[in-house]
């Protein structure tokens, strides 16, 4: 009788197999079952995301154009900052400020140091760029606000994710709109601006999803409309094409997720590398 062993000589030949060799054979043994409520919740945080570039694009804008002066900006998000500093307390009852040990005054005074820090440089942000093209400053905004999408961490466990470059990305997006708009004060409110929505905004966001998922669900939604009211404002056309891409990425692609996930067919057999299950720790010492 044939034995799946190779260190014993037996009359087959070396590529034999009997009938036996296909019964060990598993389909889909680590296939995860996904439910459309669950990828929809999920899928929030691409669209918090997106809507956060919609709106530092078009408060950018705004500026440019004349429509909002630094001041309003500066006041709304220093409003702004303050009330989300005292809900990311609040959220968990300061748990998570006690663990991380890290006091209030700190906290002011790494803000005062970021702000002092970058109203000195601001003219130095404002003629960055003088000596390098409107449109080539367009296009690597562009090109640093997608990379900052790409490698933003939504929550997967994958290669490609990397929050520092990811910031680092739309920071320098930041700077290069900041060196076109008419003043220095402009460059200076609109990188504190930045600061806030890519780098404080997603710590809230993260923090309201696992403490609060209903208020999460809330927030995402109110921030989605009131980026596509904004961007009415613009262009209606690009309002419509935005809705569109976030019902898109909020409903559509769930729902073709989990109709893939019914014609995946992965085997697993005795053909597969053999893992090593027991602790060898022991032979390291």
């Amino acid at each position: 009788r044939w034995q799946k062993v190779l260190y014993e000589r037996q009359p087959f030949p070396d590529n034999y197999v009997d009938q036996r060799f296909l019964e060990e054979l598993r389909k889909n043994v680590h296939a995860r079952q996904y439910r459309y409520q669950a990828v929809v919740f999920q899928s929030g945080a691409v669209v918090q995301q997106l809507c956060s570039v919609c709106v530092f694009v078009l408060t950018w804008w705004y500026m440019d154009a004349g429509m909002l002066s630094p001041q309003g900006l500066f006041g709304a998000a220093l409003v702004s900052s303050l009330l989300g500093y005292v809900l990311f307390d609040a959220v968990d009852g300061g748990a998570g400020r006690w663990a991380s040990g890290r006091t209030r005054w700190a906290d002011l005074k790494s803000t005062l140091v970021f702000t002092a820090f970058t109203y000195g440089f601001s003219p130095v942000l404002k003629t960055l760029t003088e000596s390098i093209s409107t449109d080539t400053i367009y296009a690597m905004s562009a090109l640093m606000l997608l990379g900052h999408l790409i490698f933003f961490d939504y929550g997967a466990n994958a290669a490609i994710v990397s929050s520092t470059l990811s910031l680092n990305m739309a920071i320098f997006a930041s700077v290069c709109l900041a060196s076109r708009l008419p003043r220095s004060l402009h460059a200076f409110v609109m990188v504190t601006f930045a600061m806030q929505i890519f780098a404080l905004w997603p710590m809230l966001q993260k923090k309201l999803k696992a403490r609060t998922p209903r208020c999460y669900v809330g927030v995402t939604v109110l921030f989605a409309l009131a980026a596509l009211a904004a961007l009415a404002t613009v262009s209606s056309v690009g309002a419509v094409l935005f809705a569109s891409l976030l019902l898109a990425i909020s409903c559509l692609c769930p729902y073709c997720l989990i109709r893939l996930q019914l014609l995946k067919d992965n085997i697993h057999g005795p053909w597969d590398e053999a893992e090593i299950k027991e602790d060898l720790s022991r032979f390291l010492m």
